[in-house]
């Protein structure tokens, strides 16, 4: 592994090398054609401890904040009178489909060999977490519901397949991925709609899903089928079909669901009598539908929390421009050193969040065996640290939090849109089982210097070209190896004696033997959907183990420009300390000497309009 020490010669984003400087396809013809505007510097922030520049294709991230123009301003169409206007009639927000539409944001979903725009995971969700800052149904019931889909098809599709849903979306149309069924939950094995051939040979659907966004509105259909009566996992199959292509007498649409939080996105439901489809529906192989599932989950688990950290962007802006205008004790709420420290302790969640999510992604390209652990760590601890982070900004808001005026009716429906992102698409319990499953052989084999290599470096470099994205090779089982964790080890190990960051990585490395030793011997009888708490809170340590290499080794490949004695380890110490408040490692509060550097960007940013997140580019949410 290259340490922070070490020379970096790669070339920079937007250089026209790797994604940042290759043409762009997919691009509609009313694109505005300006160059990405340029990122103010971040004056006083500490180096080193987020990406030297904005990441990975710019330019597109950089066009849609100038499609969404200025959040506050009455008159935008798309601006936070608009949002809220939607959301009070729960409905999704017109204008804002339009623009994403004349946007292209599709071609982010499609493979750039599909004609899309689609290279790397976590570019993808950098320009979905622009939306998600504007609009979290928008984020969800025009883009994320397609993406969800469309992975299942990337992932085993056939090339006909592939190349039929690649036109539908490059087209403007929407996919809808239906595997919930309410008796079932996310128990999807257990999916009671059956695709099973009728008299004249053709699969049949007979039963019916609910709660899947966008049903109603989607042009094509993923569909989770049991296609063989017989117990087992090559029981069930995946079928992609048109909608149109459906006789109309043998479905019937169910009433929208409503929801408190997310009240645009459409959940509807759909049940199937006798309902035949056409010949080439099934997705990959016949019973291969568990499969592709759990496959796919492996970039959605990552990117859907992703995007949703846009959403705790907009949530600390609030708060923040409300605690600014709210006077308290003769001075401003947020002068106040309680607020301060509330302030700076969600600023180091949100950058938490991102680097995790961050390192997740990029892994899927350079270590996609593995990527299913890390995907399924980052669902089952990210979106609590988004949901506690919410929570813990009402508290500024005090007693007007109820009122339905100023930052107030924005931040009300940020709080209710961000509750479904802990059990949309998968729970927390269902995450932590996959990655029980894997613990026992992991941990005697995957973190001995035998049997695992460290992640290339370039996985913690934000803006560094990648390899492709290889569906193909992502896999249901890590077989025992875990190279993130791994790269604490080595990492550590050759952190310099006096590396502020060095104390920080030899006491996780003792937490890793400490699990090591813990999980090594577990039965199989303790790995099973019965196992015992005890068996779960070893998930969640590994879990932080693997979000405090993703920190201390994006700390130690910070590019050789950052290093030297301008470099302030501050942010990433508070991120690891965040980290431990979020394992019940403690319960302190961040230390002065941590909360004030925080606060004090965090207040640069608001003023310089700059995201809050690791790229620092300019927004008008």
């Amino acid at each position: 592994m290259t340490s922070a020490r070490s020379a970096d010669t790669a070339p920079r984003p937007g250089t026209g090398t790797g994604p940042a400087g290759a043409p762009e396809a997919g691009r509609p013809e009313d694109a505005d054609p300006r160059e990405a505007t340029p990122r103010p510097e971040a004056t006083g922030y500490p180096e080193g401890t987020g990406c030297p520049e904005a990441a990975g294709r710019p330019a597109d991230v950089d066009r849609l904040e100038r499609l969404f123009g200025d959040a506050g301003d009455p008159a935008n169409p798309v601006g936070r009178n608009a949002v809220l206007a939607a959301d009070d009639r729960a409905g999704m927000l017109a204008a804002g489909e339009d623009l994403l539409t004349r946007f292209g944001l599709n071609a982010h979903f499609v493979p750039r060999d599909l004609g899309g725009r689609f290279e790397q995971l976590d570019d993808l969700v950098r320009v979905m977490r622009a939306v998600y800052r504007r609009d979290p149904c928008l984020g969800l019931g025009y883009g994320a519901g397609s993406f969800m889909a469309a992975v299942n098809v990337w992932t085993a599709g056939s090339t006909g397949q592939r190349e039929r849903l690649a036109g539908r979306l490059l087209s403007g149309g929407r996919a809808a991925c239906a595997y919930h069924e309410l008796d079932h939950g996310n128990d999807f094995t257990r999916a009671g709609l059956t695709a099973l051939p009728g008299p004249d040979g053709r699969l049949r659907l007979n039963g019916r899903k609910e709660v899947v966004a966008n049903l109603r509105r989607a042009e094509t259909v993923v569909l989770f089928a049991r296609t063989d009566p017989a117990h087992g996992s090559r029981s069930h199959s995946q079928l992609l079909f048109d909608t149109a292509d459906l006789p109309a007498a043998a479905v019937r649409h169910l009433d929208r669901y409503p929801t408190v939080g997310m009240r645009g996105v459409q959940l509807g439901g759909i049940e199937f009598t006798d309902c035949p489809v056409p010949d080439d529906s099934v997705v990959g192989r016949p019973g291969q539908g568990v499969e592709t599932a759990l496959r796919s989950f492996q970039l959605t688990r990552v990117a859907l929390p992703g995007m949703t950290i846009g959403l705790l962007d907009t949530a600390l802006r609030t708060a923040l421009r409300g605690a600014r205008g709210r006077t308290l004790y003769g001075g401003r709420a947020a002068d106040l050193p309680l607020s301060r420290t509330i302030l700076a302790e969600t600023f180091a969640d949100l950058l938490l969040a991102d680097t995790f999510t961050t390192v997740a992604a990029r892994a899927a390209h350079t270590a996609p065996a593995q990527a299913g652990v890390y995907a399924s760590a980052v669902k089952s601890f990210v979106p609590t640290v988004l949901i506690r982070a919410v929570q813990r900004l009402s508290e500024l808001l005090g007693s007007q939090f109820y009122l339905r005026a100023g930052e107030q009716p924005l931040f009300q429906k940020l709080l209710r849109d961000v509750q479904p992102s802990a059990f949309g698409h998968a729970s927390r319990v269902s995450c932590q089982s996959a990655l029980l499953a894997q613990l026992p052989l992991t941990a005697r084999r995957g973190w001995r210097a035998d049997t695992a290599d460290p992640l290339p470096a370039d996985t913690f470099r934000a803006g560094r070209p990648l390899p492709p994205l290889r569906f193909a090779d992502l896999a249901v089982s890590a077989a025992g190896r875990d190279p993130l964790a791994r790269s604490l080890v080595v990492a550590t190990a050759s952190a310099a004696p006096d590396d502020p960051l060095a104390g920080s990585g030899r006491a996780w490395c003792a937490r890793l033997a400490e699990l090591t030793a813990d999980a090594s011997g577990l039965a199989p009888t303790l790995i099973g959907p019965d196992a015992p708490p005890y068996a779960f809170g070893l998930t969640a340590r590994w879990t932080g183990v693997l979000a405090a290499s993703a920190c201390l080794n994006t700390w130690w490949n910070r590019p050789a420009e950052a290093a030297g004695s301008a470099a302030d380890p501050a942010v990433t110490l508070a991120v690891l300390h965040r980290l431990g408040s979020h394992l019940d490692h403690h319960r302190e509060p961040l230390p002065p000497r941590l909360a004030e550097p925080l606060y004090a960007e965090l207040g640069r940013r608001l003023d310089a309009g700059l995201t809050f997140d690791l790229d620092r580019r300019p927004t008008g949410a």
